[in-house]
């Protein structure tokens, strides 16, 4: 028997509450009836159909702060239905990965009608996000109460709430049993081990599970370079011709490793179902607005923006805006040389101890001003590609991403650039590297967790005493957390993590051969990064949204594209020493067609590494391969029987004729 949407109730009185609505103070009360029945209202009608009740009921509102924070929750046979919807896949009891329908649900490992941890408290939550986010305006003009909150068809009713103030936030809740046992297998107790990477993505979902994996995974992949980098820095320094054999092996390794990164991801993810996840029509994101219509391809209903419009939007403002962005930060760059030649100027003049000092001062500085320019040009990208109006998250985050990986290349290199090949001082270019890079770690560490978690501390101590001074008939458990985790700071994703690793990538490969310490650094970096991203996760910030990943996607591409450049600038730095010159003391045209001539050999090598070391592993692509031939053994039969009932149709209105 088919079971709908229709056949589900939405007023339970008591559920598990999964995510947190808070309201503004002042919201009036037909708007929050109208949220109300919106959130609860059946599907066909335009609602989500999930459940709904305020945190505090009228007696309480009476003893409390009068705090508008709601709490949605669903059914087991309503989440059951939308992780079919929404095409999450697990794995069966004959070891395949399939998406889930509820129809075959007990061929499902794991499934029970009495057992309901089938899906984690995480997948739940995502499914209530996947359909408040889906919540759209249908014949409304505006939000009730909320005259110039204005809507019009295909418009994301959350979206509106949010950015009209009438929502100030929606988040799910911490699940503490949970999450203390989460705690205790990964950060509390500092001892090298490999990260519980299957129960991070249990509690936070495949995108934060893949950002933990990739982070061990590339810590531990720097270890040789660290190992291979220390005698080099150690014993031949001066010697640029002694490193082509290191920048060979960086060259090698940087190709190795995101190769076989590849190959570890696929196997992580198909294990967690989202690499047979099918993402082809993804739904358009919550901020993509438009003239409410029938997609051509899907035949469903939702909002239509024509492309043309988002183009010119692109190439007349954003790429503009972008250009100018880069002008500046040259233009703060030469600041910061004429800062260099200032203290240098002056220790050449005076000699004191001081003044040696002081020549670090401008790097420092710099690297400071770099960090706060590259965070103030994360929001102006935010904000230009949101008013870009992409249809979907991916196309969202891959603009986003382009934008911001420009500016922070040029912006935290383009300083190394110009001292490697316009100044051509080795000395000034490892002060610099390291400086930039060393600052940059600290900087990173004390912004992203220490000083959020401090302040998270003393907040929580707040929360502790108003709860004790609570009634008794009040639930003060769920009160004091939903109040502690409403005031945490909001996850904004694994974009910052991923372009701290970047950046470090490049501090690490770009200029080997001349600062070869660089991977040792990073390396004892990372090993507390780790330590502290998960703290921040726990205990900084709110529980975020799970999000289904089958890879860390533009960033592996990110980071192919950094060791290409990496190729080019160790060729050049060593075809520049005064070693390698000597060879050629007549002519320099020899000179650069043999260096030319070794980047390509090396570049050649690199593509035929990477052709060679397949992204999935063999018994990985035997599985997908097997999971789409019986697809197309199914939709085969599916049309065989659809051409048998056709055939008996039409030979029942022949015998129907004949008899007439």
């Amino acid at each position: 028997m088919k079971v709908t949407l229709s056949a589900l109730d939405t007023f339970e009185s008591s559920f598990t509450p999964l995510v947190v609505i808070e309201l503004a103070q002042d919201v009036k009360e037909e708007t929050k009836e109208w949220l109300k029945n919106r959130i609860i209202a059946k599907k066909k009608d335009g609602g989500a159909q999930l459940l709904f009740r305020p945190l505090l009921n009228k007696y309480e509102k009476e003893t409390l702060e009068n705090q508008n924070l709601y709490l949605v929750g669903a059914s087991r046979l309503r989440l059951l239905l939308g992780a079919e919807a929404v095409g999450l896949v697990k794995e069966c009891n004959d070891n395949t990965m399939r998406a889930f329908t509820y129809g075959t649900r007990h061929n499902f490992r794991g499934f029970d009608d009495d057992n309901d941890d089938f899906l984690t408290m995480a997948e739940c939550q995502f499914i209530i996000k996947h359909e408040l986010e889906n919540l759209r305006a249908r014949d409304e003009k505006m939000i009730p109460g909320y005259p110039q909150a204005k809507l019009y068809p295909g418009k994301s009713l959350l979206r509106r709430l949010l950015t009209s103030g009438i929502i100030i936030q929606v988040f799910p809740l911490h699940d503490n049993e949970a999450l203390k046992k989460l705690e205790d297998s990964w950060y509390t107790r500092f001892t090298l081990k490999y990260q519980p990477v299957d129960s991070i993505r249990g509690y936070f979902g495949e995108t934060i599970a893949l950002y933990f994996g990739f982070l061990e995974y590339f810590t531990f992949a720097l270890i040789p370079m660290a190992v291979i980098g220390l005698p080099y820095y150690m014993f031949v320094w001066e010697d640029y011709d002694k490193y082509v054999i290191f920048a060979s092996f960086n060259l090698i390794w940087s190709t190795v490793i995101l190769e076989v990164w590849k190959r570890g991801c696929a196997n992580m993810t198909y294990r967690w179902g989202t690499l047979v996840m099918k993402r082809q029509f993804e739904e358009p994101r919550p901020g993509f607005h438009g003239v409410l219509g029938i997609n051509s391809v899907t035949g469903r209903e939702e909002p239509l923006y024509p492309s043309y419009k988002r183009q010119l939007r692109i190439y007349l403002v954003s790429l503009p805006f972008v250009c100018l962005c880069l002008y500046f930060s040259l233009y703060v760059m030469m600041i910061y040389f004429d800062m260099e030649a200032w203290a240098l100027e002056l220790h050449e003049d005076s000699g004191s101890e001081w003044t040696s000092v002081l020549l670090y001062v401008p790097s420092i500085i710099y690297a400071i001003v770099i960090e706060i320019m590259n965070r103030l040009y994360r929001y102006a990208a935010e904000f230009l590609t949101s008013w870009e109006n992409h249809r979907l998250e991916s196309a969202y985050q891959n603009h986003l991403v382009l934008k911001v990986l420009v500016f922070n290349f040029l912006n935290c290199f383009a300083s190394l650039f110009y001292i490697a090949f316009v100044l051509r001082d080795m000395k000034l270019l490892r002060q610099s590297l390291a400086t930039l890079l060393i600052t940059s770690q600290i900087l990173n560490q004390v912004v992203e967790s220490l000083l959020p978690y401090w302040l998270q501390r003393k907040h929580h101590a707040q929360v502790k005493r108003k709860v004790q001074a609570l009634k008794a008939d009040v639930d003060a458990t769920l009160y004091e957390q939903v109040v502690l985790e409403k005031e945490m700071g909001t996850y904004l994703g694994t974009f910052d993590d991923y372009l701290e690793l970047f950046l470090q990538f490049g501090y690490v490969s770009l200029f080997s051969c001349v600062y070869p310490l660089a991977a040792a650094f990073a390396v004892l970096n990372n090993f507390t990064e780790v330590n502290s991203d998960a703290l921040k996760m726990c205990r900084v910030f709110k529980r975020p949204f799970s999000e289904p990943s089958a890879s860390i996607g533009v960033w592996q591409l990110a980071f192919e594209t950094m060791s290409v450049i990496s190729v080019v600038t160790n060729c050049a730095l060593i075809g520049m020493s005064p070693q390698v010159n000597a060879l050629f003391p007549e002519s320099k045209v020899d000179l650069i067609l043999i260096v030319v001539a070794a980047e390509h050999a090396l570049l050649a090598l690199k593509f035929i590494l990477a052709f060679a070391i397949a992204d999935k592993p063999r018994h990985i692509q035997i599985k997908l391969a097997r999971l789409e031939f019986e697809s197309l053994e199914a939709l085969k039969q599916q049309q065989m029987k659809l051409v048998a009932e056709n055939l008996k149709e039409e030979l029942r209105e022949g015998e129907k004729e004949k008899a007439a």
